[in-house]
């Protein structure tokens, strides 16, 4: 449900650089004068510049540069994801977030999203790097899957991400097997997908996704210039975060419907026509052992089949593509 304090940063916002006045404000909302006056208070030492006229009313003339919950649910088209966000300016890492709130019972959707992470974690605990910038958020989902799908769900945000990108940039993406997202040959994209099963029942899984958008080139560890990009530099531009973000979280809730459904066959041909891998040789590292050849397939439970030289097929449940040649 939309605050009242919502109410009005969107109304002064579908304004679009016109005063509105808070006569109107306070009849629209059934407050007093001075109710709204204390609200458009807590909106300027949130960020947003807005100037106050006696005569006129108020004017926004300009937002933070933040993922605040509220510049995040902004003509948010979604059903579910997104409208419980939890928001923090520095956190250690938003998947350990969303994984206390969804112990805690957090209803599927509910975000958990930070302007900066200290300790954000990658696949096999590798450090994500995570400054101010970047889009970083974890996703609470509770699919009716079975556990042995849940590759399914990384697959899925591949999909949605390149999907955003597209469309809020115009350029395509490609999705390395498992869970990165690359344009020209460099990382932008890193996916973390979790989950806490029994038996066969996952009980909910949590779904990190980093995007490196507005990253200047110079605030690249000096190990990652050469293997990771950002939208900024692609573009030479900043792009809208939480445009962005909303694409997305729109993108991700439209594909997990259809993995709801029973309808996975789409992504999956989705995931493979953005595939950075398939038809190409490339050097999969699996726990003990590196295995090489031409990546074939992936099929409908996320595996990536790999032919090699000696003409056999592996099926590969985990690992990383250390190579693409």
């Amino acid at each position: 449900m939309m605050s009242t304090k919502e109410a009005i940063l969107f109304a002064l916002k579908n304004a679009e650089k016109k005063y509105v006045s808070g006569e109107d404000l306070a009849r629209k909302l059934s407050l007093s004068r001075s109710a709204v006056w204390k609200h458009v208070s807590v909106l300027k030492r949130e960020g947003y510049e807005i100037e106050s006229s006696s005569r006129l009313g108020y004017l926004l003339k300009s937002s933070p540069d933040l993922m605040l919950p509220s510049e995040l649910r902004y003509k948010l088209e979604t059903k579910a994801f997104g409208r419980a966000i939890h928001y923090f300016k520095e956190i250690e890492s938003t998947n350990t977030k969303a994984k206390e709130l969804a112990y805690a019972g957090a209803s599927e959707g509910t975000l958990v999203i930070a302007e900066r992470q200290t300790g954000g974690r990658g696949r096999r605990e590798r450090e994500w790097f995570s400054p101010y910038g970047g889009i970083c958020f974890s996703l609470i989902l509770r699919p009716q899957i079975s556990p042995l799908e849940i590759s399914r769900i990384t697959l899925l945000a591949g999909v949605s991400a390149v999907q955003a990108i597209e469309k809020i940039s115009g350029f395509e993406s490609e999705i390395k097997w498992p869970n990165d997202v690359l344009v020209n040959g460099k990382k932008v994209v890193g996916i973390l997908t979790e989950m806490e099963t029994e038996a066969d029942t996952i009980h909910f899984v949590v779904l990190g996704i980093g995007i490196n958008a507005n990253i200047e080139a110079a605030d690249f560890p000096q190990g990652l210039r050469e293997s990771a990009t950002s939208l900024r530099i692609i573009l030479g531009k900043k792009v809208d975060r939480r445009q962005l973000a909303g694409y997305l979280l729109k993108k991700l809730e439209d594909n997990y419907n259809q993995l709801e459904n029973n309808n996975f066959s789409d992504i999956l041909r989705s995931w493979k026509r953005s595939s950075a891998i398939l038809g190409f040789r490339v050097r999969v590292e699996t726990v003990g052992r590196a295995i090489e050849g031409k990546a074939v397939d992936v099929n409908d439970q996320g595996a990536l089949i790999v032919e090699t030289d000696s003409g056999a097929t592996e099926t590969i449940w985990s690992g990383d593509v250390v190579s693409l040649r």
